[in-house]
Parts: C-alpha cells; structure tokens; sequence
C-alpha cells in the first residue's frame, strides 16, 4: 500500500524547469506521462538531484528545496531591475559589453574575411563616393549657374558654403540616429534624401529653392560618412579592420575623379539640354547635376540586400537576427571558398544587459501626430544622451584631442583645396590681362563689326555711323570714347563697360548692355529696346578646363597615398600615421611660397593631397576604434561634424587673401597640421584593440 501511495504522488507531481503543470486528473504534472520503466523506478526511495547527489527518504519528482532556492536566485535579478540603482546597472551592462567584445571577435574570426565583406565593400564604396562627389558638384557648377541664375558674388559664397553647413547637421543628426534607429535603416534615409533633393536641384530654376535642395542634399549625405565607417568596421576582424577601412577610403577619391571627369565631358557642352519657352531653361550644368546623384541612387538600391550590423542588434538585446545574419555571413563566405560543408559553430552570443526603455504607446492612446511627437522627442533625447556621453570622464580626453586634430586638419585641407583653384584663376587672370591691346584715338565710321572683341581697351575713339549686329564683347572697355549715330542689335558682352563716355542717337536693340555697364557716360537722345532678360552663358571659358584637370589630378594623386597607409595601417599603427602624415603635409605647405606658376601649384597640390591623405584614413580608422558600439556613430558624427565647420572656416578665410598674400594661408594650414599632428601622437593606440 506505500509503495501504491508513492506511485500515486510521483504520478500526480512531476517538477521541470521549476514550473508545475496541472495532470488531467486535477493533480498538477511538470512533463509528458511517465513511460512504465520511470513508473518503476519512481517508486525507490532515493532521489538524484542535478549534480547526482543522492538524498536519502526523497521521491524523484519532487524537487530539492536547494534547487528552488538556486533557481529563484536567477530569476529574482530580472524581477528586481527597477529596483536597482542606474550605477549598478550601467556596471553590469559594461561587463557584459567587454564580454561580447570578445567573444564576437572571435565569431568574426570564425566567419571569415570573404565574398560577403567584398559586396559590403563596393556597396558601402557607392555610398562614401558619393559623399566624394557632393563636395565638388557646386564648385564645378557655379562658373556656369551664376550666369544662368545671375548670381552675385555673395550668392556664389553662399551657395560653396552651404553643403558643407548641410553636410555638418546631417553628420550630427544622422549619425546620432544610427546608434538608436540602426546602421542599414539611418544610411537608406541619408541616402534617400540625398538623391531626391539632389535630382530634384537639377530642374530648379529659382537660386532660393536651388539653395535650399542642396542644403538638404548635404544634410543627407552628411550622415554617409559615420554610419559608412561604423557599419563596416562591425563586420572586420581586428586583423583585417584598420587594412580594408583604409582601401574603402578610396571610394571618395573615385568620387572626386567621376565628378571632375563627368564635369570636363558635360559642362562645356552648352548645348546639352532644352528649354521651354524663355523661362524655364535646362543647360548642360543641370544634366551634370542629374549624374552625379547616379552613386547614391546605385548604392540606395544596393543596400536594400545587405543585412543590418549584427554588433548592433547584439547591443539592442536582438541575438536570434543577429546570429541569423552571422550565419548568413560565415556561410557565404565559406561557400566562395569552397567549403560549403564547414558549421557555423556558434549557438549563443552574450547580449548586454538593456538599461534604456523605450515605452511604445498604444494606438488608442491620443492622435497619430501625438504618438509620434512623443517617439521622435524620445528618440532625440536619446541621441541628445549619447552626445553627452561622449563627453564623460572615461571619453573627455579622447574626444576633444581627437576633435582638435579633425578640426585642425579640416581647416588646412579645405581651405587649400578651395585655395589653389582660386590662386590659379588668379595666376590665369593677370597673364590674361597682360596679354591686352589697347586702341587710342581710332575713328572708324560707316563699318561693321559682326565679329568677337576679346580683351581690348579702346581709348579716346570716336565711332560714327558704325553697327554693332551680332557680336560679343569679352572683357572689352571703352574709355572717353564717343558714338553718334550707331546701332547695337543682338549684342552680348561679358566684364564689358563704358566709362566716361558720350553716347549720342544711338538705339540699343535686343542687347544686354544695362545701365549698370554704362559708367560717368552722358546719353543723349539714345534709345534702348528690348533688352535681353535673364543671364546668358555666352563664352566657353578657357581657364574652366583647367580647373576641371586640376581637381582631376588632385584627387587622382591621393591614390599613392590610399595604398601606403592601407598596407601599413596595420604594421605602424594610426597614430604614427596620423603624426607623420599631418607634419609631412605641413612641410609641402612652405613649399607653396616657391608657386609662381600654374604647374608649379597644380604639382605642390598634387603632392599636398597625396600626404595627407594617410592623416585622414588613420583619423577615420581611430574614431571608429576608440568608442563602444552604442555610441561610435554618434562619436564619428560629432567630430565629422566638426571637420565641416573647420571646412567652412577654412574656404571662407583662405579664399579671402587670392591676389592679396600667399603667406598668411600658407601658414595658418601649417602652423595647424604642425599643431594637430603632435598632439595626435598623445591619442592611444588601438591597433591591438577589439571593437567594444
């Protein structure tokens, strides 16, 4: 009869996993009906706990009080969280980030450098060449948009300026949002605004709207460079990471050589394009334009097929996407090799603990526009946190050398890279003017002129009787000069003026001769009709071809650059790199004092940008290096960010002394670099680190 009752109780109570289930009869059962074998054994006296201890007087179904006492210990942390202080919290949530540091180096290590890498590659590539080619499209197209917009010089500034102040919100913002919203989602909206408002630029006509597409342009593309950099560097092993970040550089170089080689084959060709009627006009600079966003759209299109970052969702408690796209990429990889048959041995990744909460708010709850306020403000506040973040006493110091050394760096390269081209308009403009005939005293009457005048000064002529059809004037200048009788029809003219000139029945008749170009002159009985309206593109300028090969050139001499501090990212580390690079590009600015000729600037350019190019892969490199996951992108934001300021700063002052002083530029950008490269030999070295 005992022995019955203990059936009875081993029958009616089974323990798993420390939940009870009720049995059919109304008795509780922890598992599936015993076979007859365990109903056999069931009726021993002796028990085996989990460590195969045996407890004498025990039934096997019922549970040890020590093991409820050790599983309750694990769940009581879970239960107790909101309890707990933020500071206990945030130290457990470290400890288990350098756990998953290491552990997930080791999962990239067992996936594989490979197929799956090299598409990540050019897909990313298409994304930070477009970046490449959004910092040169408005230099290239303002000789030809502010004859076709009439802009003044103010508007030309503005327009040079204006991406780059796009470009350093779009940084910030975007790069924030990626450490909250994801690498893949945040670059497919950086993308997406950046191709719609750039496509959508190449039809304006309006100088305002046109302002305020490509300000939106930069904003969007302004965000590619950090999430770019982060996104990829999540997918290297520590081996491979600062080698291939280096050669994914590249791709801006390609961006600056497609836009100038797109440039040199479009802009000149006037006649490539159409209008309707006398307002809407679409020439040759818009059809470049519309080109240069054929990368982002390419790499918009691309990215649809890549997987989000697995190191992010690891950190947002999301392990089985993670682990399926670490799958993904250890078996795509294996399958290039030739070894299909390898397993992916990995079944548990660790996920840090997840402090932050995002409270999603019922659809019942307020309007539409309500709940997402809340999101979008919530979302803010949190990108708004990592920023300060950055700024704590563990990433303080690091983050302001590594910000003085972007800064310094972005101030001397852009601001010489706006600067030669400027110096060698300058150099072209005085050869151009002392290449000028001057005419004094002529007298011609009862002539002709339907041919082109190009760089002349008349001086004290007098010109009766003549016509003026069908011509243009080029950088002409009559000065105390007189006209009686004579008639200008169909007349075009460029940096052409009358200065203290009597102008006596003469009719100006479909010409684009305004009051402003009449200057002290004394008309008398003259007649103006209908004058040309809107600004014209008349004269393909000779200089501009070689602005386009300068910037070809320019970017192309990076190259030697590129491969050096890709093959020796790894072996002399970033911060040597860094160092070196910044005092040889300060050694080629003194340099600059020596040219007093085209080829002599086009050669110290070239020579310039292929020694600081090092500088700016290994900066890209450290910065993603030196912060954790959660914040890498934010941190790369902030500085690029940063760098577009020190870019603004440096166009605006450097463009300021062309014609007046070469020294004060040329030793500002050294006295920086010399600056900024000592003090980046005081960052850490992070060459041995794996990614936290």
């Amino acid at each position: 009869q005992g022995g019955r009752e203990a059936n009875q109780v081993s029958d009616d109570y089974r323990y798993q996993d420390g939940n009870y289930d009720a049995a059919n009869d109304g008795y509780y059962r922890g598992g599936d009906e015993p076979t007859q074998e365990e109903d056999a054994q069931s009726d021993v006296t002796e028990g085996h706990d989990e460590d195969d201890e045996v407890y004498e007087g025990e039934y096997q179904g019922i549970p040890h009080p020590d093991d409820i006492k050790e599983k309750q210990k694990k769940r009581a942390p879970a239960v107790a969280d909101e309890y707990r202080d933020r500071a206990d919290l945030m130290a457990e949530r470290m400890e288990d980030e350098e756990q998953l540091a290491h552990q997930y180096e080791n999962i990239i290590e067992e996936c594989g450098h490979g197929r799956f890498q090299w598409t990540l590659f050019f897909v990313l590539g298409l994304a930070l060449m477009a970046d490449g080619v959004e910092v040169f499209v408005v230099g290239f197209v303002l000789p030809s948009a502010e004859k076709d917009m009439c802009l003044s010089s103010s508007n030309k500034g503005m327009l040079g300026l204006i991406v780059y102040l796009g470009m350093m919100v779009g940084a910030v913002l975007l790069g924030g949002l990626a450490d909250k919203l994801g690498r893949k989602q945040c670059l497919i909206i950086s993308l997406a605004i950046n191709a719609a408002f750039a496509f959508l630029s190449s039809f304006v006509q309006g100088y305002g709207f046109f302002l305020f597409c490509r300000l939106i342009s930069g904003l969007g593309i302004g965000g590619t460079l950090p999430i770019v950099f982060a996104y990829f560097s999540e997918f290297l092993s520590r081996e491979k990471r600062g080698e291939h970040l280096s050669w994914l550089c590249m791709f801006w170089m390609i961006g600056g050589i497609f836009a100038s080689a797109m440039a040199w084959s479009i802009i000149p060709h006037y006649g490539w394009g159409f209008s309707m009627g006398t307002k809407y006009h679409f020439h040759s600079w818009r059809v470049f334009v519309l080109v240069c966003s054929l990368p982002c759209i390419a790499s918009l299109v691309a990215l649809k097929f890549m997987p989000e970052s697995p190191r992010f969702l690891l950190e947002i408690g999301k392990h089985d996407e993670a682990w399926m796209i670490l799958k993904q990429v250890h078996d795509t990889n294996m399958r290039a090799k030739g070894e299909p048959e390898r397993v992916f041995t990995v079944s548990y990744i660790k996920t840090p603990k997840q402090v932050d909460e995002f409270i999603e708010i019922q659809s019942s709850t307020g309007t539409w526009y309500q709940r997402w306020l809340v999101r979008i403000t919530t979302t803010l506040k949190q990108v708004w946190d990592n920023v300060l973040y950055c700024l704590t006493a563990q990433y303080r110091m690091n983050t302001l050398m590594l910000a003085v050394v972007w800064f310094t760096m972005a101030l001397s390269y852009y601001g010489l890279i706006v600067w030669f081209p400027d110096m060698i308009r300058y150099l072209q403009d005085e050869a151009y003017e002392s290449r000028v005939k001057i005419f004094d005293e002529e007298e011609v009457s009862h002539f002709t002129f339907n041919f082109t005048l190009e760089n002349q000064i008349h001086r004290n002529g007098e010109y009766r009787n003549d016509k003026f059809i069908g011509m243009k004037f080029k950088e002409v200048r009559f000065e105390d000069s007189l006209f009686e009788d004579c008639y200008f029809e169909d007349v075009t003219s460029s940096e052409t003026f009358f200065e203290n000139c009597t102008i006596i029945s003469t009719v100006f008749y479909n010409t684009d001769l305004y009051e402003h170009k009449f200057i002290n002159c004394r008309l008398i009985n003259s007649t103006f009709m209908k004058e040309k309206e809107g600004c014209h593109i008349d004269f393909e300028e000779d200089n501009d071809f070689l602005i386009y090969l300068v910037s070809f050139l320019g970017s192309l001499s990076v190259l030697p650059g590129n491969i050096i501090s890709a093959l020796l990212m790894d072996k002399i580390g970033r911060i040597k790199m860094i160092g070196g690079s910044m005092l040889i590009s300060a050694v080629c600015c003194f340099f600059l004092f020596f040219g007093n000729s085209e080829s002599a600037m086009i050669g110290w350019q070239c020579l310039f940008c292929g020694a600081s190019i090092a500088a700016w892969n290994a900066l890209d490199v450290i910065t993603v290096e030196l912060y954790p996951t959660d914040k890498r992108a934010t941190a790369f934001g902030i500085l690029n960010g940063l760098c577009k300021f020190g870019a603004i700063l440096g166009n605006s002052i450097f463009s300021s002394f062309v014609g007046i002083t070469k020294v004060v530029p040329i030793l500002l950008a050294s006295s920086a670099l010399v600056g900024g490269g000592l003090l980046a030999l005081r960052l850490p070295e992070t060459r041995e680190q794996v990614l936290m």
